[in-house]
Protein backbone atom coordinates (compact mmCIF):
# COMPACT_ATOMS: atom_id res chain seq x y z
CA UNK A 1 0.00 0.00 0.00
CA UNK A 2 1.24 3.33 -0.88
CA UNK A 3 0.31 5.41 2.94
CA UNK A 4 -0.79 8.54 1.42
CA UNK A 5 -1.45 9.36 5.17
CA UNK A 6 2.08 9.03 6.14
CA UNK A 7 3.93 11.95 7.19
CA UNK A 8 6.63 10.70 4.78
CA UNK A 9 4.10 11.36 2.17
CA UNK A 10 4.98 14.63 -0.02
CA UNK A 11 3.36 13.11 -3.61
CA UNK A 12 0.87 14.65 -5.50
CA UNK A 13 -1.22 16.49 -3.28
CA UNK A 14 -2.59 16.13 0.41
CA UNK A 15 -5.62 14.23 1.15
CA UNK A 16 -7.10 14.74 3.73
CA UNK A 17 -8.68 12.64 6.58
CA UNK A 18 -9.72 12.89 10.42
CA UNK A 19 -11.89 11.00 12.98
CA UNK A 20 -14.98 12.77 12.37
CA UNK A 21 -14.45 12.12 8.89
CA UNK A 22 -14.04 8.39 9.36
CA UNK A 23 -17.20 8.15 11.22
CA UNK A 24 -19.16 10.19 9.33
CA UNK A 25 -18.21 8.10 6.33
CA UNK A 26 -19.29 4.67 8.31
CA UNK A 27 -22.59 6.51 9.13
CA UNK A 28 -23.13 7.06 5.87
CA UNK A 29 -21.98 3.39 4.81
CA UNK A 30 -24.57 2.49 7.73
CA UNK A 31 -27.58 4.30 6.73
CA UNK A 32 -27.07 3.34 2.80
CA UNK A 33 -29.18 5.99 1.03
CA UNK A 34 -28.79 6.19 -2.41
CA UNK A 35 -29.70 10.11 -2.53
CA UNK A 36 -30.58 10.58 -6.36
CA UNK A 37 -33.49 12.79 -5.31
CA UNK A 38 -35.64 14.69 -2.50
CA UNK A 39 -37.57 12.14 -1.60
CA UNK A 40 -35.28 9.22 -1.69
CA UNK A 41 -33.86 10.68 1.73
CA UNK A 42 -34.85 13.99 2.34
CA UNK A 43 -32.07 14.57 4.79
CA UNK A 44 -29.64 13.82 2.10
CA UNK A 45 -30.27 16.61 0.34
CA UNK A 46 -31.14 19.06 2.91
CA UNK A 47 -27.81 18.49 4.87
CA UNK A 48 -25.88 18.98 1.84
CA UNK A 49 -27.87 22.23 0.93
CA UNK A 50 -26.99 23.80 4.32
CA UNK A 51 -23.62 22.24 4.19
CA UNK A 52 -22.40 24.28 1.33
CA UNK A 53 -24.27 27.32 2.32
CA UNK A 54 -22.03 26.66 5.94
CA UNK A 55 -18.48 26.00 3.43
CA UNK A 56 -19.65 29.00 1.13
CA UNK A 57 -19.98 31.29 4.36
CA UNK A 58 -16.57 30.19 5.55
CA UNK A 59 -14.84 31.09 1.89
CA UNK A 60 -16.70 34.42 1.69
CA UNK A 61 -18.32 33.25 -1.45
CA UNK A 62 -20.47 36.09 -2.97
CA UNK A 63 -24.38 35.35 -1.88
CA UNK A 64 -25.01 34.34 -5.67
CA UNK A 65 -24.00 31.19 -5.08
CA UNK A 66 -25.51 30.43 -1.86
CA UNK A 67 -28.78 28.71 -1.67
CA UNK A 68 -29.67 30.64 1.57
CA UNK A 69 -29.33 33.81 -0.76
CA UNK A 70 -33.03 32.93 -2.16
CA UNK A 71 -31.71 33.50 -5.41
CA UNK A 72 -31.18 30.75 -8.35
CA UNK A 73 -27.37 29.65 -7.12
CA UNK A 74 -26.47 26.76 -4.63
CA UNK A 75 -23.98 24.26 -4.17
CA UNK A 76 -22.96 20.35 -4.58
CA UNK A 77 -20.89 17.45 -3.39
CA UNK A 78 -19.16 16.07 -6.27
CA UNK A 79 -16.80 13.52 -6.35
CA UNK A 80 -13.39 15.05 -7.97
CA UNK A 81 -12.76 18.18 -9.22
CA UNK A 82 -12.29 16.54 -12.67
CA UNK A 83 -16.41 15.42 -12.50
CA UNK A 84 -17.24 19.54 -11.47
CA UNK A 85 -14.60 21.11 -14.57
CA UNK A 86 -16.71 18.55 -16.99
CA UNK A 87 -20.10 19.70 -15.63
CA UNK A 88 -19.56 23.31 -15.94
CA UNK A 89 -18.09 22.75 -19.78
CA UNK A 90 -21.00 20.65 -20.33
CA UNK A 91 -23.80 23.50 -18.31
CA UNK A 92 -21.76 26.19 -20.26
CA UNK A 93 -22.32 24.26 -23.95
CA UNK A 94 -25.91 24.21 -23.27
CA UNK A 95 -26.39 27.58 -22.62
CA UNK A 96 -24.14 28.57 -24.98
CA UNK A 97 -26.12 26.45 -27.87
CA UNK A 98 -29.33 28.54 -26.75
CA UNK A 99 -27.72 31.28 -26.96
CA UNK A 100 -26.64 30.58 -30.60
CA UNK A 101 -29.68 28.43 -32.16
CA UNK A 102 -31.72 31.98 -30.84
CA UNK A 103 -29.24 33.95 -33.27
CA UNK A 104 -29.12 31.47 -36.23
CA UNK A 105 -31.99 29.70 -36.19
CA UNK A 106 -31.17 28.25 -39.48
CA UNK A 107 -27.92 26.15 -37.71
CA UNK A 108 -28.04 23.07 -36.58
CA UNK A 109 -26.60 21.60 -33.19
CA UNK A 110 -23.74 19.50 -34.82
CA UNK A 111 -22.55 23.04 -37.06
CA UNK A 112 -23.16 24.67 -33.84
CA UNK A 113 -20.97 22.38 -31.40
CA UNK A 114 -18.35 22.13 -34.56
CA UNK A 115 -17.26 25.89 -33.57
CA UNK A 116 -17.51 25.67 -30.03
CA UNK A 117 -14.31 26.63 -28.14
CA UNK A 118 -12.96 26.82 -24.62
CA UNK A 119 -9.80 28.19 -22.79
CA UNK A 120 -7.44 27.43 -19.90
CA UNK A 121 -3.87 28.01 -19.31
CA UNK A 122 -0.95 25.71 -20.06
CA UNK A 123 -0.50 25.17 -16.81
CA UNK A 124 -4.42 23.67 -16.39
CA UNK A 125 -4.82 20.42 -14.96
CA UNK A 126 -4.99 17.54 -17.32
CA UNK A 127 -8.25 16.59 -16.55
CA UNK A 128 -9.59 20.56 -17.89
CA UNK A 129 -7.92 18.92 -21.22
CA UNK A 130 -10.27 15.34 -20.42
CA UNK A 131 -13.51 17.64 -20.32
CA UNK A 132 -12.86 19.00 -23.18
CA UNK A 133 -12.67 15.45 -24.92
CA UNK A 134 -15.53 13.89 -22.93
CA UNK A 135 -17.48 16.93 -23.68
CA UNK A 136 -17.17 16.39 -27.49
CA UNK A 137 -15.49 20.15 -27.88
CA UNK A 138 -12.15 22.10 -28.97
CA UNK A 139 -10.29 22.90 -26.06
CA UNK A 140 -7.36 26.00 -26.40
CA UNK A 141 -4.46 25.83 -24.21
CA UNK A 142 -3.14 29.40 -23.52
CA UNK A 143 0.06 30.91 -22.41
CA UNK A 144 1.21 31.68 -19.33
CA UNK A 145 2.97 34.87 -18.09
CA UNK A 146 6.42 33.91 -16.31
CA UNK A 147 4.92 33.43 -13.03
CA UNK A 148 2.77 30.40 -14.85
CA UNK A 149 -0.79 32.53 -14.66
CA UNK A 150 -2.75 32.66 -16.81
CA UNK A 151 -3.17 36.59 -17.66
CA UNK A 152 -6.47 38.40 -19.13
CA UNK A 153 -4.48 40.04 -22.13
CA UNK A 154 -3.63 36.33 -23.31
CA UNK A 155 -7.17 34.96 -22.78
CA UNK A 156 -8.35 38.42 -24.72
CA UNK A 157 -5.96 37.82 -27.61
CA UNK A 158 -6.83 34.23 -27.78
CA UNK A 159 -10.71 34.68 -27.73
CA UNK A 160 -10.44 37.58 -30.33
CA UNK A 161 -8.61 35.51 -32.39
CA UNK A 162 -11.06 32.87 -32.62
CA UNK A 163 -13.95 35.11 -33.19
CA UNK A 164 -12.06 36.31 -36.48
CA UNK A 165 -11.57 32.54 -37.55
CA UNK A 166 -15.50 32.01 -36.72
CA UNK A 167 -15.44 30.21 -34.14
CA UNK A 168 -17.44 30.85 -30.58
CA UNK A 169 -15.97 30.91 -27.16
CA UNK A 170 -17.77 29.51 -24.40
CA UNK A 171 -16.02 28.21 -21.37
CA UNK A 172 -12.88 29.33 -19.95
CA UNK A 173 -11.17 27.51 -16.76
CA UNK A 174 -9.35 29.64 -14.62
CA UNK A 175 -6.84 27.63 -11.76
CA UNK A 176 -6.10 29.30 -8.57
CA UNK A 177 -3.27 27.04 -7.54
CA UNK A 178 -2.18 25.00 -10.32
CA UNK A 179 -0.47 21.28 -9.69
CA UNK A 180 2.59 21.95 -11.21
CA UNK A 181 3.26 24.89 -9.03
CA UNK A 182 0.35 26.15 -7.17
CA UNK A 183 0.44 29.20 -9.17
CA UNK A 184 -2.77 31.54 -9.21
CA UNK A 185 -4.25 32.78 -12.73
CA UNK A 186 -5.07 36.45 -12.35
CA UNK A 187 -9.22 35.96 -12.08
CA UNK A 188 -9.74 39.76 -11.75
CA UNK A 189 -8.15 40.31 -15.44
CA UNK A 190 -9.66 36.81 -16.88
CA UNK A 191 -13.17 37.24 -15.19
CA UNK A 192 -13.81 40.79 -16.64
CA UNK A 193 -12.47 39.60 -20.38
CA UNK A 194 -14.57 36.24 -20.03
CA UNK A 195 -17.52 38.35 -18.80
CA UNK A 196 -17.30 40.65 -21.78
CA UNK A 197 -17.61 37.67 -24.61
CA UNK A 198 -20.22 35.96 -22.68
CA UNK A 199 -18.09 33.07 -22.19
CA UNK A 200 -18.62 30.78 -19.04
CA UNK A 201 -15.96 31.33 -15.85
CA UNK A 202 -14.78 28.10 -14.18
CA UNK A 203 -12.78 28.55 -11.56
CA UNK A 204 -10.82 25.41 -10.66
CA UNK A 205 -9.75 25.46 -6.92
CA UNK A 206 -8.96 22.03 -5.91
CA UNK A 207 -5.88 22.38 -3.66
CA UNK A 208 -5.75 25.90 -2.77
CA UNK A 209 -8.99 26.46 -1.87
CA UNK A 210 -9.57 25.23 1.51
CA UNK A 211 -6.78 27.91 2.25
CA UNK A 212 -9.65 30.67 1.36
CA UNK A 213 -11.03 30.07 4.99
CA UNK A 214 -8.31 32.26 6.08
CA UNK A 215 -8.56 35.90 5.38
CA UNK A 216 -5.44 36.43 4.27
CA UNK A 217 -5.07 34.24 1.26
CA UNK A 218 -8.45 35.10 -0.05
CA UNK A 219 -6.82 37.79 -2.21
CA UNK A 220 -6.19 35.11 -4.17
CA UNK A 221 -9.60 35.17 -5.28
CA UNK A 222 -10.42 38.70 -6.19
CA UNK A 223 -12.76 38.53 -9.29
CA UNK A 224 -14.83 35.82 -7.76
CA UNK A 225 -17.81 37.47 -8.73
CA UNK A 226 -17.03 37.31 -11.89
CA UNK A 227 -17.49 33.73 -11.92
CA UNK A 228 -20.16 31.36 -13.12
CA UNK A 229 -19.17 28.17 -11.45
CA UNK A 230 -16.58 27.42 -8.37
CA UNK A 231 -14.93 24.39 -7.33
CA UNK A 232 -12.00 23.34 -4.40
CA UNK A 233 -11.88 19.47 -3.11
CA UNK A 234 -12.21 19.80 0.75
CA UNK A 235 -10.96 16.35 0.71
CA UNK A 236 -7.50 17.44 -0.37
CA UNK A 237 -6.73 19.83 2.50
CA UNK A 238 -9.22 20.38 5.21
CA UNK A 239 -9.58 17.25 6.94
CA UNK A 240 -12.48 15.62 5.33
CA UNK A 241 -11.73 12.05 3.46
CA UNK A 242 -11.99 11.36 0.34
CA UNK A 243 -14.76 11.98 -2.11
CA UNK A 244 -15.83 15.38 -1.26
CA UNK A 245 -15.69 18.13 -3.57
CA UNK A 246 -17.36 20.96 -3.63
CA UNK A 247 -19.23 22.85 -6.15
CA UNK A 248 -20.79 25.94 -6.27
CA UNK A 249 -23.18 27.38 -9.70
CA UNK A 250 -24.53 30.91 -9.86
CA UNK A 251 -27.45 29.90 -12.07
CA UNK A 252 -27.50 25.74 -11.82
CA UNK A 253 -30.64 25.39 -14.12
CA UNK A 254 -28.15 25.37 -17.07
CA UNK A 255 -26.61 22.50 -15.14
CA UNK A 256 -30.06 20.70 -14.44
CA UNK A 257 -31.53 21.05 -18.04
CA UNK A 258 -28.83 19.67 -19.76
CA UNK A 259 -28.60 16.82 -17.88
CA UNK A 260 -32.47 16.34 -17.66
CA UNK A 261 -33.91 12.74 -18.02
CA UNK A 262 -37.04 12.51 -15.84
CA UNK A 263 -38.89 8.77 -16.04
CA UNK A 264 -41.88 8.12 -14.06
CA UNK A 265 -40.29 6.09 -11.41
CA UNK A 266 -37.90 8.88 -10.53
CA UNK A 267 -40.96 12.00 -10.43
CA UNK A 268 -41.96 13.22 -7.03
CA UNK A 269 -44.50 15.18 -5.48
CA UNK A 270 -41.42 17.52 -4.03
CA UNK A 271 -39.74 18.47 -7.25
CA UNK A 272 -38.92 22.19 -7.68
CA UNK A 273 -39.03 23.05 -4.09
CA UNK A 274 -35.93 21.08 -3.24
CA UNK A 275 -32.52 20.04 -5.72
CA UNK A 276 -32.75 16.78 -7.28
CA UNK A 277 -28.71 16.49 -6.96
CA UNK A 278 -29.06 13.74 -10.15
CA UNK A 279 -29.71 16.45 -12.42
CA UNK A 280 -26.57 18.34 -10.94
CA UNK A 281 -23.91 15.58 -11.82
CA UNK A 282 -22.87 12.88 -13.93
CA UNK A 283 -23.74 9.74 -11.56
CA UNK A 284 -27.45 8.38 -11.14
CA UNK A 285 -26.82 6.94 -7.64
CA UNK A 286 -24.70 9.48 -4.75
CA UNK A 287 -23.70 8.74 -1.16
CA UNK A 288 -24.40 10.80 1.92
CA UNK A 289 -21.23 12.67 1.49
CA UNK A 290 -22.31 16.00 3.37
CA UNK A 291 -22.65 14.05 6.81
CA UNK A 292 -18.34 14.71 6.35
CA UNK A 293 -18.43 18.27 5.74
CA UNK A 294 -20.65 18.56 8.40
CA UNK A 295 -19.08 16.15 11.46
CA UNK A 296 -16.03 18.13 10.80
CA UNK A 297 -17.32 21.65 11.14
CA UNK A 298 -18.68 21.17 14.13
CA UNK A 299 -16.36 19.22 16.01
CA UNK A 300 -13.62 21.29 14.45
CA UNK A 301 -15.10 24.58 13.86
CA UNK A 302 -13.36 27.42 11.46
CA UNK A 303 -10.78 28.54 13.94
CA UNK A 304 -9.23 25.27 14.05
CA UNK A 305 -9.24 24.55 10.46
CA UNK A 306 -7.70 27.85 10.22
CA UNK A 307 -4.87 26.49 11.96
CA UNK A 308 -4.42 23.36 10.56
CA UNK A 309 -3.70 25.21 7.20
CA UNK A 310 -1.55 27.64 8.88
CA UNK A 311 0.36 25.07 10.68
CA UNK A 312 1.14 23.58 6.81
CA UNK A 313 2.03 26.77 4.97
CA UNK A 314 4.12 27.46 8.26
CA UNK A 315 6.12 23.64 7.16
CA UNK A 316 6.68 25.00 3.49
CA UNK A 317 8.32 28.73 4.08
CA UNK A 318 10.54 26.63 6.62
CA UNK A 319 11.38 24.20 4.31
CA UNK A 320 11.72 26.60 1.39
CA UNK A 321 13.77 28.76 3.63
CA UNK A 322 16.12 25.32 4.51
CA UNK A 323 16.55 25.19 0.35
CA UNK A 324 17.68 28.60 -0.15
CA UNK A 325 20.57 28.48 2.48
CA UNK A 326 22.05 25.53 1.24
CA UNK A 327 23.90 26.65 -1.96
CA UNK A 328 23.54 23.31 -3.85
CA UNK A 329 19.74 24.04 -4.06
CA UNK A 330 17.07 26.58 -5.64
CA UNK A 331 13.71 27.17 -5.90
CA UNK A 332 12.24 26.39 -9.49
CA UNK A 333 8.98 28.55 -8.63
CA UNK A 334 7.40 30.83 -5.79
CA UNK A 335 6.61 29.18 -2.81
CA UNK A 336 2.54 29.32 -2.78
CA UNK A 337 0.77 27.37 0.55
CA UNK A 338 1.68 24.53 1.28
CA UNK A 339 3.63 23.67 -1.67
CA UNK A 340 7.40 23.86 -2.04
CA UNK A 341 9.29 23.36 -5.81
CA UNK A 342 12.55 23.19 -5.51
CA UNK A 343 15.53 21.69 -7.08
CA UNK A 344 19.80 20.63 -7.33
CA UNK A 345 21.24 23.55 -9.25
CA UNK A 346 22.25 21.78 -12.27
CA UNK A 347 20.92 19.97 -15.28
CA UNK A 348 17.51 18.18 -15.21
CA UNK A 349 19.56 14.21 -15.47
CA UNK A 350 21.12 15.34 -11.93
CA UNK A 351 17.29 16.30 -10.77
CA UNK A 352 16.06 13.26 -12.18
CA UNK A 353 18.72 11.00 -10.46
CA UNK A 354 18.23 12.71 -7.03
CA UNK A 355 14.25 12.22 -6.96
CA UNK A 356 15.01 8.42 -8.41
CA UNK A 357 17.64 7.70 -5.23
CA UNK A 358 15.17 9.77 -3.01
CA UNK A 359 11.88 7.34 -4.22
CA UNK A 360 14.04 4.52 -4.32
CA UNK A 361 15.25 4.11 -0.49
CA UNK A 362 11.08 3.78 -0.47
CA UNK A 363 11.56 6.04 3.35
CA UNK A 364 9.67 9.40 1.39
CA UNK A 365 7.77 9.80 -1.78
CA UNK A 366 7.95 12.60 -3.85
CA UNK A 367 6.76 13.47 -7.73
CA UNK A 368 8.61 15.61 -10.11
CA UNK A 369 6.57 18.13 -12.28
CA UNK A 370 8.34 20.21 -15.20
CA UNK A 371 7.61 23.94 -16.96
CA UNK A 372 9.58 25.20 -19.60
CA UNK A 373 11.91 22.31 -20.10
CA UNK A 374 13.22 22.59 -16.29
CA UNK A 375 12.48 19.61 -14.33
CA UNK A 376 12.02 20.06 -10.29
CA UNK A 377 11.00 18.02 -7.49
CA UNK A 378 7.72 19.04 -5.58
Amino acid sequence: VTHWHSPKFHAYFPTANSYPAIVADMLSGAIACIGFTWIASPACTELEVVMLDWLGKMLDLPAEFLACSGGKGGGVIQGTASESTLVALLGAKAKKLQEVKAQHPEWDEHTIIGKLVGYASAQAHSSVERAGLLGGVKLRSVPADDNNRLRGDALEKAIEQDLADGLIPFYAVVTLGTTNSCAFDRLDECGPVANKHNVWVHVDAAYAGSAFICPEYRHHMKGIETADSFNFNPHKWMLVNFDCSAMWLKDPSWVVNAFNVDPLYLKHDMQGSAPDYRHWQIPLGRRFRALKLWFVLRLYGVENLQAHIRRHCGFAMQFSELCVQDERFELAAEVNMGLVCFRLKGSNERNEALLKRINGRGHIHMVPAKIRDVYFLR
